[in-house]
């Protein structure tokens, strides 16, 4: 038993000697100390900048023609030939068809022969006129030797000149009337013949010689001639979200592409813009007005557009990776003072690798560089700042 006793006892010193040897650099923590700086986790952050926004978000557009029309005939009429078919070039004034309708050409024949008529029955109402005019004149001139004229003779004179007066007008009336109409049926013989109303190109044609075309024809009075457009200038239709439409103003140069001419950007001025926001789609149509002299761009393609997104007040922006979305919340990881704390954003505009944050932050703050739900909040952490990419 006192040798057992005396092995332990040289076994306990022996470790005890070597322990004080191995441990006088890095002393064993003692129970209940606070753990290190250098025991927390990592954590890459960077500093919430403010900046005034100025930049541009790729928008979707369309090209329509700046005046686009169907020709419809005013009378109806056969169409007796037809000039130009799709892809002419036409002048305003230059004629399309021409139709022929027999019937106008009788009504026509009619509205003469009641014009001339008219003319024929105040020629000679004016004739009476003048000689009843010129018998009163005489009788008058008679009256003034006592004996001579009796004075109800001269009074039925005067009579009958008023009535020739009255009779006179009357017939200028029905002359005017009749000559009214005869100019009317010659305005619509002049509706037979289509011509174009501005300078374009005929991208439709409808008809052929012999259809029957206006607007008693039927179901041909739904049915247009042709269809001209104007080709070289287009209207460039952008639907903006109502968010991105402050700040910018007409005359404001835009450049947009086209998937036709892959690697050439165009541009086109701000030239018309709505000031009414669509309720279902929550955007607001803007128009560019595009000049294209060679008629390059065909009306009807879809454009990428960058749409210019200005303020003029400064925002808070964050490296994109800084933002966080889970199922209940948008959020970044904030840090101050060493410890987390997750804060709700609301995203705006992205601006190269930062994008615009609104929230409970401040310039200057810090947050998560990589925004997770897996960084819990209320834990310490070391910070290694970066600046995000602007």
């Amino acid at each position: 038993m006192t040798v057992r006793r005396a092995l332990a006892a040289l076994v306990s010193g022996s470790a005890l000697a070597i322990a004080a040897c191995g441990g006088a650099d890095a002393p064993p923590p003692q129970p209940g100390a606070a753990s290190t700086a250098s025991e927390r986790p990592a954590l890459d952050v960077a500093r919430v900048e403010a900046h005034v926004l100025n930049s541009t978000v790729s928008l979707p557009g369309e090209l329509t023609p700046f005046e686009s029309v169907d020709v419809y005939a005013k009378e109806t009429g056969f169409v007796k030939v037809i000039r130009v078919d799709r892809g002419s070039n036409v002048r305003r004034g230059d004629v399309l068809a021409e139709l022929e309708a027999p019937e106008l050409v009788a009504q026509h024949a009619q509205a003469s022969a009641a014009y001339q008529s008219a003319q024929s029955q105040l020629s000679s109402a004016e004739a009476r006129l003048a000689s009843d005019r010129a018998t009163a004149g005489r009788l008058r001139e008679a009256a003034r030797t006592p004996g001579v004229v009796a004075g109800n003779d001269v009074e039925v004179a005067q009579r009958t000149v008023d009535a020739d007066t009255a009779n006179v007008s009357a017939l200028r009336n029905a002359a005017k009337a009749a000559r009214e109409g005869m100019r009317a049926v010659e305005q619509r013989e002049d509706y037979l013949t289509i011509t174009a109303p501005f300078d374009g190109q005929v991208t439709t044609r409808f008809v052929h010689p012999g259809a029957l075309v206006g607007p008693s024809a039927g179901g041909g009075a739904a049915t247009p001639i042709v269809r001209i457009q104007n080709l070289t200038r287009d209207r460039l239709v952008v639907p903006v979200p109502e968010d991105h439409i402050a700040g910018v103003a007409a005359g404001t140069i835009v450049d947009f592409t086209v998937s036709a001419f892959p690697g050439r950007t165009f541009h086109a001025p701000i030239a018309r813009i709505s000031r009414e926001v669509d309720p279902k789609t929550r955007t607001m149509p803007v128009e560019l007005d595009v000049q294209d002299p060679h008629g390059e761009l065909s009306p009807g393609v879809f454009c990428d557009v960058r749409w210019p997104v200005r303020r003029t007040y400064p925002t808070l922006f964050v490296p994109a990776s800084s933002v966080a979305t889970n199922l209940q919340r948008t959020f970044v990881v904030r840090v101050r003072d060493g410890r987390t704390a997750w804060v709700d954003v609301t995203t705006g505009t992205r601006a190269g690798a930062s994008v615009e944050v609104f929230g409970d932050l401040a310039e200057g703050d810090l947050v998560a560089v990589r925004g997770s739900d897996q960084i819990q909040p209320a834990i310490d952490v070391r910070v290694r700042e970066s600046r995000p990419g602007m």
